[in-house]
Parts: C-alpha cells; structure tokens; sequence
C-alpha cells in the first residue's frame, strides 16, 4: 500500500490577497495598441457607473492571483476524483491541444459552410463513430449536456407518438434509482413521469413494471449499468415488456464507460439515447460545463432527430473529397441550440476515439469495470454494502455504521478532503440511506485505487475511535466545514466572509 499523506494538525493556509485588494493608481498590465480603426463614442453618460471601482493591477499581480485561486481546487490532474455518476477520468492533454487549433479554435459558426469543411468533417466523422459504438442508425451532435440530450430524446418519442396518430401516449416510466433529470426532463416535455421501484437485488421490479405498462405508456427511461452501479439482470425483458405495451426505450447513457466496444445498446433494443461526450470521452467538465449530449437514435426515431446534421451533399470521386453540409431529418423536433451545438467538445471527443481506436475503447470499459470491484471487494466488510453483486464501472456503500450512529456519509466524505481525495458521490441514489456513490474509472492506477482504500479504511477506524475528528473535517483546507443550511438561505456572493456575530 502506498503511504498516506495526511497533516490533521497544521491550521489552513491563510487567505492571500483578492486581486480587488492589490490594485494601485497607476498600475498597468496591458498596454494596448493605438486602433486601426475608427474610434466611436462612449454610450450614453447614464450608462457609465463611477462607483465601480476596477482594480487597477499589474500583469504579475493578475497572473499569481489567479494561478492561485487554480492551486485552491482540486482537480483530475492533482489528485483522485472518484465521484460517481460523473465519470471524472483523467483527461489527456493531446485532446486539448487539438481543440486550440486555429482550423477549429478560431471558426465561426456562421461562415459559409465551404470554408468550413474540415470542422464539419470532423462532425460527421464523429456522429458516424457514436452511432457504430451504440448501434444506432444516426446521431444529432446538437443537445449541450447530458439534460439536453434527454430533453431531446423525449421530445423525439413524443413526436413519434404524435405522428403516428397517438397522443394520448403520456407516461414515461422511471425506475426509483434514476438520475434526477429524467422526471425533470420528462415534465418538461409535457409528459407524466410514473416511478417504478427497485427489488431487492438493486434492479427494476418486472411485476410493478407490468402493471404500469398499458396503452398510454410513451416510453421508458433507464440507465445502463443502473445509477445502483449494477447491470439489469433482465435488461432484455425489461425492454420486450414496454415494447409489448407500444411505448419505446430511451437509455441514459450517463454510465456509458461501462460498456465502450463491450455491448451496443441498440442491440439490447434501445430506441434511443445519449452520449455525455463530457464523461464518457474525456473533457474537463468540474464545475457545471463544458459539456455535450449527442442523441442518437434508430431506424424508428432517426427522422425525429434534432436538426440540422451534418451529412454529405455532394459525393466526392478519387480526385475531390466529399461536399459536407446541414441537412434536416425529415421530421425533425428542431433545432435545440444555437448554432451547431458545443463544438469544441465534439473535437476532443474526435481526438479521444481516434487514439483509443476499437481495442482502446474496450479497454477503457475493461479496467472501468476492474477498478470498481477492485475497491468494491476491498471495503467490503468494513463499509455496509446494500447491493453485494459484481458492479459496472461504480458501486454504491453507505456511509453509516449502527455502532457509530454519529458518522454520516457527509462527515467520510468531508475527511477524505484532509487525505488529499475529493469526495465520491453523496446521498445519491436517494433510495440508498447514507449513500456513498464511487466510481474511480479506468485511467486511476493500482497504486491510486490502494492509497483510495487504506484512506477509507483508516476513516472507518476513525469513526469508530474519534468520531469529533471527522464531525470538525476538513483541517488543512483553506476553507473548513461550513454551515451548509446557512449558506443557503442566506446567500452572500462576496469575495470576503461576512461574519454574522
């Protein structure tokens, strides 16, 4: 085991100085060039505020401050993020320094499309890729995130729906474990989000989904591997039952790094879905975004896709690559954001398949899968576990022990943070009590996943033997434990503490 990094007694490191507080008349970071253009007028003298007051700092004082403030966070490229649902994998560079580019940095998504054939190769190269991983027959790069991607996949069912003549099909079934944005997204779409629960082996319950499944059902929604972290063991039944009953099957492809190149979800009957290019293929995406959320769809639903898509107008010969350009499926939901959707996304997504090629992809899915039971099986014993069954790509324990009534999932996570591990997912899925949700992907090594379980188990210890340790985690933070309550309802978005003593 490797050893563990941990300081308990030293005090936090001290606050430096906002850039508002290093400002000084006079001090100049940038000189600017005289224009080679015609200067125009200030706006009008009631649209200028003097009150604010600008810092006026040097090039170095606006460089230390914010690498800085980057030396706060914890990140993929500083430490291990095993925070399940979200598939925090290392991203690699390569990836980045294709999408800064000039050819794909510096476009515009309102240039004539014969200028811009490169990047729309790039597009349909990509949409091409995501459909043979899924098994779909066509893909809409448009949605932004994963939400997106739902929101557009229900709309498409419904359409379908509509189109043929049935719109009283209102109920989208939602299994009790699933993330969030499902019933959301559902609402959304105008439709009737019904919640089904799970057996007690972590999967749908085949009889209360039978009894839900008649003539108004639109589809189903449902995660594979399941937000629980285990494969439906009756996926296919699942699938035939609300098939049988006329509606169709959408699959959150939030968890997708559990089945890269190892099975098609088209294959197990899905309709459609989405990708989290964001997680599954490696972007950077703390902090709410970037992100992208592909649909792809089959036979059934692919003239419902969002438009436009890129596709080829004009075939090319040995001398004369292909023409590419936008085209609108036939009946089309439209379009769902401005422009062509989150492009510098789609290159690094383009770069990550390119490397990894066919083999790579499985592999990713292989050791995803590995590195999970490896913990899962580790903590076992120690960590109440209430699905005991080999995992996908996560797994879920429960932060709580009846001889240490005290210890919550919240108090583990928060002393994980003095061990130098950002927290796993917490209180997620909701029918789990004290639930703690990990997923270390595939790009974390062996020595990465020991370091992970010997913290674990030493917080285990401390719980027990110290429980005010954890209670008063994290200590060598910049910021400690903070009142959450408070914090939200008395929402202060300064950039100093305000005391309320």
């Amino acid at each position: 085991m490797t050893e563990l990094h941990i300081q308990t007694n030293d005090a936090p490191p001290p606050l430096e100085p906002l850039i508002y507080e290093l400002g000084a008349p006079g001090r100049v970071g940038v000189n600017l060039p005289e224009p080679d253009v015609p200067t125009a007028d200030l706006p009008d003298a009631a649209l200028l505020r003097d009150e604010v007051d600008l810092p006026e700092v040097s090039e170095q004082d606006v460089v230390r401050h914010f690498v800085r403030l980057s030396q706060l966070n914890h990140a993929v490229d500083t430490g291990f993020y095993p925070l399940g649902s979200c598939t925090m994998k290392y991203n690699p560079k390569i990836n980045e320094d294709m999408a800064r580019l000039p050819g794909f940095a510096l476009v515009h998504p309102l240039q004539d499309p014969e200028t811009v054939q490169g990047a729309l190769a790039l597009m349909y190269g990509l949409q091409q890729w995501l459909a043979e991983i899924s098994g779909m027959s066509a893909v809409s790069l448009q949605p932004a995130a994963g939400a997106h991607g739902e929101f557009s996949g229900i709309l498409m069912i419904r359409a379908y729906h509509i189109a043929n003549g049935e719109p009283h099909r209102t109920k989208i079934i939602i299994p009790d474990s699933a993330h969030g944005t499902n019933p959301a997204t559902t609402s959304m779409a105008g439709l009737q989000a019904v919640e089904i629960p799970s057996d007690a082996n972590g999967d749908v319950d085949l009889d209360e989904l039978r009894k839900v499944c008649d003539e108004n059902v639109a589809g189903m929604m449902i995660t594979v591997p399941n937000t629980l972290g285990v494969f439906e063991a009756h996926i296919k039944e699942i699938v035939e039952i609300v098939h049988e009953a006329g509606g169709l099957m959408y699959m959150d492809g939030a968890n997708m790094n559990a089945m890269l190149g190892v099975i098609k979800p088209a294959e197990l009957g899905f309709d459609v879905m989405h990708y989290n290019l964001h997680k599954t293929f490696s972007t950077p995406h703390g902090g709410g975004g970037p992100g992208s959320g592909p649909v792809a769809a089959n036979d059934k639903l692919r003239p419902f896709l969002p438009g436009p898509i890129v596709d080829v107008v004009e075939q090319g010969d040995e001398d004369t690559p292909p023409l590419y350009g936008f085209v609108h499926p036939p009946q089309s939901i439209g379009p769902l954001k401005a422009f062509w959707g989150n492009f510098g996304i789609m290159v690094r997504a383009y770069a990550y398949i390119a490397a990894q090629g066919a083999d790579g992809l499985r592999e990713v899915t292989r050791h995803a899968v590995l590195n999970a039971n490896y913990i899962r099986v580790a903590l076992k014993g120690t960590y109440p576990m209430p699905f005991d069954r080999f995992c996908g790509h996560e797994f879920v324990c429960e932060g709580h022990w009846k001889d240490a009534p005290g210890i919550h999932a919240l108090d583990i996570s928060k002393r994980l943070m003095d061990y130098g591990i950002h927290p796993p997912t917490n209180y997620f899925p909701l029918i789990v009590p004290e639930a703690l949700l990990i997923e270390p992907t595939e790009t974390e090594s062996k020595e990465s996943c020991d370091n992970f379980i010997e913290a674990m188990l030493k917080i285990a210890e401390e719980a027990h033997e110290n429980p005010e340790l954890l209670h008063e985690a994290p200590h060598v933070t910049p910021v400690g434990r903070v009142d959450e309550v408070r914090a939200a309802k008395q929402l202060n978005l300064c950039c100093r503490p305000v005391s309320h003593e």
